[in-house]
């Protein structure tokens, strides 16, 4: 079991983050959140039943979790719907949306539906030592079609699906169990 942790701690841990998180939308630059990562803490999430991805490290964590694959989704933002703290374990869950700062002829915005969010263990010092993320990759799909389609969808995330839809090899994601470290 992890360490306890007074919940005074955590939840100013989490709105710690979610100020962080504030200012990176704002800048659209999410890099300066590795800085709230331990050296040698782990950054995953599953893409599918044959692929995960994994930052292993503060460094990956910036330059290619944070970095290149937050590539393309500029102006994009998360607002997190709700958050459980396990002081206990010293553990957080967030549920957050995914919504594109393009909109729909309607007016409404492109938003990823599902349940998408972040588990997170708190390492101390302001810091997470690890985060597991989940969405539903299904509607993910389906917006980014729905957005190119409508010729919506930025340069950046059409050079990242090309890039993906090529077949080279995408630093950080491996076949399904071969990743450095365990996804869940």
């Amino acid at each position: 079991m992890m360490p306890a942790f007074p919940r005074e701690e955590l939840d100013a841990m989490v709105g710690h983050w979610l100020e962080a998180n504030r200012r990176c939308e704002e800048a659209g630059d999410w890099r300066p959140l590795a800085d709230l990562y331990t050296e040698d803490a782990t950054y995953g999430w599953n893409i599918g039943p044959d692929q995960d991805f994994m930052a292993v490290g503060r460094d990956e964590i910036r330059d290619i979790a944070l970095g290149s694959e937050m590539g393309g989704l500029d102006g994009w933002t998360y607002p997190y719907q709700s958050i459980l703290v396990d002081e206990r374990k010293g553990e957080v869950v967030g549920f957050w949306k995914q919504v594109a700062d393009a909109s729909r002829p309607d007016g409404t915005p492109y938003e990823v539906l599902g349940i998408g969010g972040s588990w997170f263990r708190y390492a101390g010092d302001r810091r997470w030592s690890w985060q597991r993320d989940w969405f539903d990759l299904g509607n993910v799909t389906s917006v980014f079609v729905e957005m190119m389609k409508a010729g919506v969808l930025s340069d950046g995330m059409r050079r990242r699906l090309e890039r993906a839809a090529s077949g080279e090899p995408i630093p950080g994601y491996y076949p399904r169990g071969e990743s450095p470290v365990p996804i869940w």
